[in-house]
């Protein structure tokens, strides 16, 4: 931002605070803090610093200018809302398009990367714990080398639920010791009625609200898609790419995909391509077949296909496990890519 380019239009309106003088002390006394973007440590409206105003607070949308007032923010607000704005939409893709960490938990049997597919895991109730699928289907040995009955948590040995009541008791538990996923099992069974529980999309979205805020990011896609397809509650498409984005920043690649899709329906196409390449690297398949189509279309290079392929390889080389696989071909419900 350049103060003083407005000087004369800024002092036929505010010549008796000499605005010109204050515009000439802000270019003064900016910071730059890279990417030719400044911080100014004055006020923005009246040039005062914080030796005669006392501690300035930032513009909280983009950071890039200080108050001495809520006076003074709202005074200057005609001027600077067109780079404020232009800031924070910077700001706000910058966090949104950075790749997200891995999840922070493997499996806590065999240490591989769990898979993102939801048939490549269990969870249990038991101990809140996650398991890959190759190790949810392991037979069990005794001692002497005999397969037993495998009738137990793979973690923590405690026999399985035999009864909705028993299993909604351990989930309640589980919901008392703040566990996200447990919360969001049980907004999942409001939403579908199941398991003993009446259909409730009110309980719903507290649920996955809860669990998300305590960083399960898949709870976000629920309540996107609750606003995207009006399950529940009414349509409404700005509020349902919001979660997305929640969902996207928190890791959920299938959030992150609906994104790319929605973009690209829009025509963003440049937009759309960087949300798949993200969720690909995190195992989104379906994205993949977006980036796919692109390069086929000519909205992608072959270069960016390329590389969609290897990040997808890179990711099944850190889930792949020969009994993940052998639980693959026992059943459907173990598929985990």
């Amino acid at each position: 931002m350049s103060p003083s380019d407005n000087c004369e239009d800024g002092a036929s309106k505010l010549s008796t605070n000499g605005v010109c003088a204050v515009n000439n002390k802000l270019q003064n006394m900016s910071t730059e803090v890279g990417n030719g973007v400044s911080v100014i440590s004055v006020c923005a409206n009246c040039g005062k610093g914080e030796e005669e105003s006392g501690k300035l607070k930032n513009c909280t949308a983009c950071k890039l200018v200080k108050y001495c007032s809520r006076e003074c923010q709202i005074a200057h607000r005609p001027q600077h809302k067109k780079e404020c704005r232009k800031r924070a939409a910077e700001l706000h893709d910058e966090e949104l398009f950075k790749q997200p960490p891995p999840p922070a938990e493997d499996c806590p049997i065999c240490f591989l990367r769990l898979p993102y597919l939801n048939t490549g895991w269990r969870y249990y109730s038991c101990c809140g714990k996650i398991i890959c699928s190759g190790c949810a289907y392991a037979p069990v040995y005794d001692n002497q080398g005999n397969e037993v009955d495998n009738e137990k948590c793979p973690f923590c040995r405690t026999p399985f639920s035999t009864t909705d009541e028993e299993a909604n008791g351990r989930e309640k538990k589980r919901i008392e010791a703040n566990d996200p996923f447990a919360m969001h099992n049980l907004g999942c069974d409001y939403r579908d009625g199941t398991n003993g529980y009446p259909q409730d999309y009110t309980k719903t979205l507290e649920l996955f609200t809860r669990a998300g805020k305590l960083g399960y990011a898949d709870a976000y896609l629920g309540i996107g898609n609750a606003y995207y397809y009006g399950r529940g509650i009414e349509v409404d498409k700005k509020k349902a790419a919001y979660y997305y984005e929640l969902g996207a920043m928190g890791g959920c690649v299938a959030a992150r995909c609906n994104l790319g899709n929605n973009e690209k329906k829009t025509g963003n196409i440049g937009r759309a391509l960087k949300h798949y390449m993200i969720a690909v690297a995190g195992g989104n398949s379906k994205s993949l077949e977006r980036v796919k189509w692109l390069y086929s279309n000519g909205h992608a290079t072959k270069d960016d296909y390329t590389k969609a392929l290897q990040s997808y390889q890179t990711y099944l080389g850190e889930i792949k496990s020969r009994q993940r696989d052998k639980a693959a071909v026992a059943a459907e419900g173990y598929r985990y890519y």
